[in-house]
């Protein structure tokens, strides 16, 4: 009975409830009821107290534990709840967590013998106290280990902690973790720049380091696909695994994957200097998930991949061609109940006794921090003495304890900032202090946990002074362990907290020492009632969003997104079975193919993702492949083939003047070019603008325009276009015998788009309000066309021609139709989608709404009958282009051909019907196909399958 239940949501086997109608449909429902149910199990599970026992005497064991004394460990912990449940508890999701480093630091004491020292870190506490899943731990562990024996032994001790080693050499350690990750990653994230080349002291260059970065990031790949099971959740953490996502969605898309930076993300400005940029955005775009710690992280690495990767953004996330990963902000919190209950603890309450007296009389502000660059010390300090230099009452009153943890000693950057704190420091101390007191108490050294809650409790002022920090929960622990103090938080605007305490804590601009100066006499003089208000409610905050709620929330985010999309992958396209078509191709009698041309027949787009190749990439060419191939569809009696597009064709005059009516060429055209190569004994139909115009490769010009086009609204559209195309750098606009449109695909992506709206609502009211005009937003353009005037409007009479030119008796028994076309051009799908009683098996429609909000016309079944006579249309001149002037644009219309019936000739059944589209995972063809390489493949089986015949 499970797994029919199962079912209803593939690929997740924990999902065991029957739907029914009181299931919620949407993400933010579902979200809301895992929430509630979270707080129906802390609230009334009975293990819970047991549970935080052991998880106490966890925290406060010994900093150095062997693995034969460790007994509170999570592993016991589980086995004691299993028995006190009595019974068989439900199998819990198992969470794969993938950190750079092991919970655990590993100190060998013989050959097949290791002691483990646990860290009691925040992502510990956060996932120690998430009970719903079942925890694993894949990392290095700090340590070099190349023997085969000592990595058996190290293996076995991790694994009952449930921890699972990762091994990396010397050098790849040095140039992975040393080089790339902390003398490169780490400064620009938090806006310190990249390091010159002479400054990488043994690092050879930042390519190498690359190179170990990529390789590292592989080899946790290697073990998390080891340890893999079907529905594990993979969670993994930090700038040091940014290839991890891609690595592992290569071996397994189906995979759930999220990944969380700890650090901030840099503006887009600052990412892009990166040599890499690009690979690292699309390696963590493979995840399904990407988390930050505030908005404005989430809102850079998004504009980040807009402005550098040129993809969409949406208010979820992410979207690259169907594909959405989603980013969000998940603030992490602390084990706030673990500080709270220190606080009682007889060893903490002696530590507050000792200090309350050795600061009798003064008021005690604090700061605890990495003595690193980011921390702004230098600056708190500095503020500091201000604040003396302008309250002389306050010298003897007031005492500064610095906590500095000493960090990456070795580097001589550090080593010149500690030098420059000892020395403003010693100033300081000189100037403003006396034979029994100085005002800064400065500590090179960390403290353990329970002198740090009693330094916390006594404090009156928390000075949080953060130049650039992730988040930085120092403040967070100050808060949690003031409840009856209730003491003031100066926090820096540049810390990751300020967007979760900000209400309640005292903003300051580190940089600004007159400013800090200024908020620590306010802090100092505040009044009780203020105090309390302000404490109140950043520790209803710190109390409410723990570590424990932020794991809980992330995972439950991962696997809706997982949802979410399983259900949006059911509106994507799926791939087009090719060796089906090319079946179907070699059984049929006479067949069509309809083929686009830009994004469809031409080269490839630079894979490279290099800048500055806007000339050459106007300049489209065909696929250097689709020569041999064409040329066999065109010589198949069997098949007849058209080149539709969008483009004019007034580049076709110029080019066949310089040729002097060379009959050894063809002209192909693109929804951008008209582009030339050497095909004149290709027999084939190309169709510019749309199909407005038509020829055979060995004719002329022909228009298969409506008589009654009115063309009016050209020349005040045509200035709005020169208008925007001034006032945005990179864009272009093209003035075509039937539309306009301006492109700003090469331009700044937001500024392009904020034209784009800028420019619609200057249509709207003016130059089109009245005319009969269709708007069409592509993904960077925004074109401007008579109504009537599209692709599938067209077909019709472009068929009749056809089959009145061939002089066609054979019914068309299979169509196949290709191309990366606009939304509003896709109704030519429509046209040959074959009157059936029933969607025919294995048929997938998807529907695309247009970008600017306008339905998308559905082309009825019935086809629509032309009537008339038409005469041959000959091609405008360069000339007569030029002389019109300022006169305005106006079609050459003299000569038309007769539109005859071609939906007539059609004997078309569903499974001989193929429409595709090209690198357009949304749309309302049957199938997709991902490139241009992918259009060559299909056209070369079926050139093969010509021959055959």
């Amino acid at each position: 009975m499970a797994s029919s239940q199962n079912k209803h949501v593939p690929g997740n086997k924990y999902n065991t409830a029957p739907a029914s109608p009181l299931t919620p449909k949407t993400r933010l429902e579902r979200l809301l009821l895992n929430r509630e149910l979270r707080k129906f199990n802390k609230i009334f599970n009975p293990t819970d107290a047991l549970a935080d026992g052991l998880k106490e005497a966890e925290h406060f064991a010994n900093d150095s534990v062997s693995k034969e004394a460790e007994s509170s460990g999570p592993l016991n912990e589980e086995a004691f709840l299993e028995a006190v449940d009595g019974g068989e508890r439900p199998p819990k999701q198992r969470l794969l967590v993938v950190a750079n480093r092991l919970p655990v630091s590993a100190v060998r004491k013989g050959e097949d013998s290791w002691q483990l020292e646990i860290s009691v870190g925040g992502l510990v506490s956060a996932l120690l106290g998430v009970k719903e899943f079942d925890a694993r731990w894949i990392g290095w562990a700090g340590v070099n280990v190349p023997d085969e024996i000592g990595q058996k032994a190290l293996s076995t001790a991790l694994a009952e902690k449930r921890c699972i080693p990762v091994f990396l050499d010397e050098d790849v350690v040095h140039q992975y973790y040393n080089g790339y990750c902390n003398n490169i990653l780490w400064p620009l994230f938090h806006y310190l720049g990249l390091p010159q080349e002479d400054r990488l002291a043994t690092t050879r260059s930042f390519q190498s380091q690359f190179d170990a970065y990529k390789m590292a990031n592989q080899m946790f790949a290697d073990v998390v696909n080891k340890h893999y099971e079907e529905g594990d959740v993979v969670w993994c953490h930090d700038y040091h695994l940014m290839f991890l996502p891609k690595f592992l969605k290569e071996h397994n898309s189906k995979m759930k994957v999220g990944w969380f930076l700890h650090t901030p993300f840099p503006s887009s400005e600052i990412h892009r200097m990166l040599p890499s940029r690009s690979e690292l955005l699309r390696s963590v775009l493979a995840a399904d998930l990407v988390g930050f710690h505030t908005y404005d992280y989430a809102r850079h690495f998004e504009s980040a991949c807009i402005r550098i990767l040129g993809l969409e953004g949406t208010p979820e996330g992410v979207e690259d061609q169907g594909k959405l990963t989603r980013v969000a902000a998940f603030p992490i919190g602390i084990d706030s109940d673990r500080f709270i209950r220190a606080l009682e603890l007889p060893q903490v309450q002696d530590h507050m006794k000792e200090l309350k007296e050795r600061f009798a009389g003064r008021k005690v502000m604090l700061g605890v921090d990495r003595l690193d660059m980011i921390k702004g010390i230098p600056q708190k300090i500095l503020a500091f003495e201000e604040f003396l230099e302008e309250n002389p009452e306050w010298r003897d009153k007031v005492v500064l304890l610095q906590i500095a943890v000493p960090t990456r000693t070795d580097v001589p950057e550090y080593q010149k900032l500690t030098s420059q704190v000892h020395e403003i420091v010693g100033r300081i101390n000189g100037r403003f202090g006396t034979l029994t007191a100085v005002p800064i108490h400065h500590l090179d050294r960390s403290l353990d946990f329970h002198a740090l809650c009693a330094l916390y409790a006594v404090t009156d002022v928390a000075l949080v002074t953060s130049l650039r920090d992730g988040m930085n929960l120092v403040s967070y622990e100050f808060v949690a362990c003031q409840a009856s103090k209730k003491g003031v938080l100066i926090l820096s605007e540049f810390a990751g907290a300020a967007q979760s305490l900000g209400a309640g804590a005292i903003l300051v601009n580190p940089w600004n020492i007159t400013e800090v100066a200024s908020s620590i006499s306010y802090a100092l003089n505040m009044p009780a009632n203020e105090r309390e208000k302000r404490h109140d409610h950043n520790f209803k905050h710190v109390t409410t969003h723990t570590s424990q709620e932020w794991a809980a929330m992330f995972v439950s985010e991962l696997n809706d997104t997982i949802v979410e999309a399983q259900l949006r992958t059911r509106k994507v396209l799926p791939l087009l079975p090719i060796k089906v078509a090319v079946e179907q191709y070699m059984q049929s009698n006479n067949r069509l193919l309809i083929l686009g041309f830009n994004a469809t027949l031409t080269e490839p787009a630079d894979s490279l993702g290099r800048r500055g190749g806007q000339i050459r990439e106007m300049e489209l060419r065909l696929h250097p492949e689709l020569k041999e191939p064409l040329k066999k569809l065109c010589d198949d009696q069997k098949t007849t083939t058209v080149v539709l597009s969008g483009s004019d064709r007034t580049i076709l005059d110029e080019v066949l003047s310089f040729l002097q009516l060379s009959s050894s060429l063809l002209i192909m055209l693109s929804d951008q070019l008209l582009v030339m190569q050497n095909f004149g004994e290709y027999n084939m139909w190309l169709a510019a603008e749309n199909g407005m115009f038509l020829r055979l490769t060995s004719g002329e010009w022909m228009t298969t325009m409506p008589e009654n086009l009115n063309m009016d609204w050209v020349d005040s559209v045509k200035q709005v276009f020169e208008y925007f195309t001034e006032r945005t750098p990179r864009s272009h606009f093209e003035l075509r015998e039937t539309s306009l449109v301006w492109n700003y695909k090469y331009a700044d992506m937001e500024f392009g788009r904020l034209q784009a709206r800028d420019m619609l609502q200057h249509l709207w009211t003016g130059p089109i309000s009245n005319a009969a005009v269709d708007v069409v937003q592509g993904g960077r353009s925004v074109e401007v066309r008579a109504v009537g005037v599209s692709k599938g409007a067209a077909i019709d009479r472009i068929l009749g021609e056809i089959v009145h030119n061939q002089g066609m008796k054979t019914p068309i028994d299979y169509v196949l139709c290709v191309g990366h076309f606009l939304a509003k051009d896709e109704d030519i799908y429509a046209f040959f989608e074959p009157e059936l009683p029933s969607e025919s098996p294995g048929i997938v429609k998807s529907k695309s709404p247009d970008p600017v909000g306008l339905p998308v016309p559905k082309v009825p079944s019935g086809r629509t009958r032309s009537k008339g006579h038409l005469k041959k249309q000959r091609s405008m001149s360069a000339l007569e282009w030029n002389s019109l002037g300022s006169a305005g644009w106006r079609p050459i219309v003299n000569d038309r051909v007769s539109v005859h019936e071609g939906s007539s000739v059609l004997d078309l059944k569903g499974e001989n019907y193929f429409s595709c589209a090209v690198a357009r995972k949304l749309s309302n063809a049957r199938y997709l196909l991902g490139t241009s390489d992918d259009v060559v493949t299909l056209l070369k089986q079926l050139a093969d399958a010509s021959s055959s015949t």
